[in-house]
């Protein structure tokens, strides 16, 4: 296994992800308070799951994200 090959691989993966999740919550949230099923101040309980194919691992982050 190459390391920096490896890392950079990681990298690129996580940035992808960053980015579309952070448009993919942007657009979600924008939605909810335009319907009012959000009033924009509530702190959003969030779930996120990588699974990493064939190896049967999934790594598994909690966390909260607050509108105000």
């Amino acid at each position: 296994m190459n390391e920096e090959t490896f890392n950079l691989g990681i990298r690129r993966f996580l940035k992808e992800f960053g980015v579309g999740a952070q448009r993919g919550v942007e657009k979600a949230v924008a939605s909810a308070i335009a319907s009012q099923r959000l009033k924009g101040s509530e702190t959003l309980k969030v779930h996120a799951t990588i699974d990493i194919e064939g190896l049967g691992n999934a790594l598994t982050l909690d966390g909260q994200i607050p509108l105000e």
